[in-house]
């Protein structure tokens, strides 16, 4: 019936499963192990790509792995962390659409990358995570498993952060493979797809296993709201609201067009969310860049003032909406989500269930049907945020025009996070560079300073906030083989959660410069501990380290400093880039309390000692 080796070669010359069979080239039935099976269904997907960290329990997936690279049909990208790898098929599919496959063994290392899948559950990211699990037939404690007398614990455990199956019987690859294509294909808001493959199954004999049952590439749909009842309650509301703001997740991605469009056609403004910057350019008059906890003044104001809001693809997370009370003013919601219990979030809302973009046209259409223009380009509305845009510009300016200040830990004048952030997000986007910003102060600094002009410029995760995302999605440039160059942005205690990457970048080819952006502290939750209880605690350390030497340590990773001016950052960038590889900078930052070294906050968040304070304002305005 053939080997491994037969029916690979067949396939790559005829690149497709169902062509080599139709072409009479590969029967239809062949014997096969559930190893070779999760490698051929999953190549029927057109998923080729596994990002691994192999060991006992990953064995025989891999010899099978091994065979079908040596024909083309895929590539494992070898790699010295799982959660690093996750992060990497996340950011792949966050950039180009393309599903992965995370690849471990047993125990801690599916553990570890299960950590890492947090990332892409909480943006909504269809990845596949396959683990080796422990044996089926009970013979006594398997070495890695969880230490109890129990079965499926894994499988229990791994069930509630995605879907989850279990190939505890080898015919059961068709239904799990199925599944998998609809958790990791479908539109809206997806995740991750967890196939555990216990190690007595992997090499168990599918006998006659029919090749046309593998499911094929799952097609999502566009899915819109059928009910013109909706699109009319929706336009009534917006007939008779003064102060309307448009708030944007990232399920609004490719529908930039017809959010410009409906801002001026009901003069709203236009606020984004930290990971959706881009949707809309920074340009356009009515985009007052990002709201929320950390959002900027004039975004925060739009979403404060308006009596109408209008919500498209988010799940309103604590500091996107100022955990339920950045909407002190609004009467009514309208709310455009794939997800009906998202869509039902707030109270006061019209739901409308379904893909943006044609829910969107439809809402469009609705209000020209019945005549309701209410755009006014001098309208009180858009001049009082365009007022407030122009402010949150000088705001931006002074802090970008600071010069370096003294620093009590580093005992010299280094340049603040704003004007730093801001000289390597310009250089980024003067050569059309990928900008990859990684949790705590950086991420909250970066995502008010970005000003995209389009999608796919900026990157971020504000789902999980994950330290060690950054520099770890680097590595999703080689798996798309693109040259496209990349910044990552991280602060010092995010780089070291995932320093793999100097490795990994340079055995994997990655095109890139991570910037290390150091205050020697965790900043965001120093700065968080101050405003709250006006001392922080363990958030910083007294160990110096030079990052450069870190990264000029592995052969072909270039390691620079970044001076302590505008000047030498600059120059320092210039060479990271003239680098054929990737590149590290080192660049010493403020923190402190003077009042430029940050870009502010202008919301609240359910945190800490104020919780109290916000939950009652949250419960005030019912919401």
């Amino acid at each position: 019936m053939g080997s491994v080796e037969d029916r690979a070669k067949i396939i790559a010359k005829y690149s497709s499963l169902s062509k080599a069979i139709a072409r009479g080239a590969l029967p239809q039935f062949q014997d096969m192990t559930v190893a070779e099976a999760i490698v051929l269904g999953l190549y029927n997907q057109k998923v080729t790509k596994y990002v691994a960290v192999l060991g006992h329990g990953s064995t025989q997936i891999a010899e099978v792995l091994r065979v079908y690279e040596k024909y083309g049909l895929v590539k494992t990208y070898n790699v010295r962390h799982e959660t690093a790898a996750a992060h990497a098929v996340t950011a792949l599919k966050m950039r180009t659409g393309e599903t992965a496959a995370v690849l471990t063994s047993i125990g801690p290392g599916a553990l570890q990358a299960f950590a890492g899948s947090l990332t892409a559950a909480a943006n909504g990211i269809g990845v596949y995570h396959i683990y080796g699990d422990e044996t089926t037939q009970d013979e006594g404690h398997n070495m890695q498993q969880i230490p109890k007398s129990e079965q499926g614990l894994f499988l229990r455990l791994f069930g509630v952060m995605g879907t989850a199956y279990a190939l505890y019987d080898p015919y059961s690859i068709f239904t799990a493979l199925r599944r998998g294509a609809a958790q990791t294909g479908k539109k809206g808001f997806s995740g991750p797809f967890f196939l555990l493959a216990p190690m007595n199954v992997q090499p168990a004999i599918i006998k006659d296993c029919n090749l046309l049952e593998f499911a094929g590439e799952y097609e999502g749909m566009e899915l819109a709201c059928a009910a013109a009842q909706v699109f009319n309650k929706a336009a009534l509301l917006i007939s008779g609201a003064k102060q309307i703001t448009i708030k944007i997740g990232n399920g609004a991605k490719g529908c930039g067009k017809e959010i410009i469009e409906l801002a001026n056609l009901i003069d709203a403004a236009v606020v984004s969310g930290p990971s959706s910057a881009g949707i809309v350019p920074y340009a356009e008059p009515r985009y007052m860049t990002v709201g929320g906890s950390k959002g900027s003044l004039c975004g925060n104001y739009a979403m404060n003032e308006a009596d109408l809001v209008i919500l498209i693809g988010a799940r309103s997370v604590c500091q996107w909406d100022c955990s339920g009370t950045a909407w002190r003013n609004a009467r009514h919601i309208i709310n455009f989500n794939t997800e009906t219990i998202d869509a039902c979030h707030y109270n006061r809302s019209v739901a409308v269930v379904g893909n943006a973009k044609p829910n969107l046209q439809k809402l469009i259409e609705t209000l020209k049907k019945k005549r309701m223009k209410r755009s006014k380009s001098a309208s009180a509305w858009f001049m009082t945020i365009k007022t407030k845009k122009l402010e949150w510009e000088e705001f931006k300016k002074k802090r970008y025009d600071c010069a370096p200040l003294a620093d009590i830990v580093w005992k010299m004048k280094v340049l603040t996070q704003p004007v730093a952030i801001k000289t390597v997000c310009d250089f980024a986007d003067s050569i059309g560079a990928v900008k990859y910003f990684d949790a705590g102060d950086v991420q909250a600094n970066g995502f008010q300073i970005v000003e995209d002009k389009m999608e796919g410029e900026t990157y971020t995760d504000t789902g999980a906030s994950y330290m060690g995302f950054a520099q770890s999605a680097l590595l999703s440039g080689a798996l798309a083989c693109e040259s496209r160059y990349a910044f990552a942005f991280c602060g010092d205690g995010s780089f070291m959660m995932n320093p793999q990457i100097l490795i990994d970048g340079r055995e994997h080819g990655v095109k890139g410069c991570i910037v290390v952006f150091d205050n020697r502290r965790m900043a965001a939750i120093s700065g968080l501990q101050n405003a709250q209880y006006l001392m922080d605690y363990k958030t910083n350390d007294s160990v110096v380290v030079d990052y450069a030497a870190m990264a000029e340590s592995v052969k072909g990773v270039k390691g620079i400093f970044g001076g302590t001016t505008v000047r030498q950052l600059e120059k320092a960038l210039r060479e990271a880039y003239s680098h054929e590889g990737l590149s590290l900078i080192h660049v010493p930052v403020y923190f402190g309390e003077h009042e430029l070294a940050g870009m502010g906050v202008f919301g609240d968040w359910n945190v800490g000692n104020w919780c109290e304070r916000v939950q009652k304002e949250h419960h005030r305005l019912g919401l």
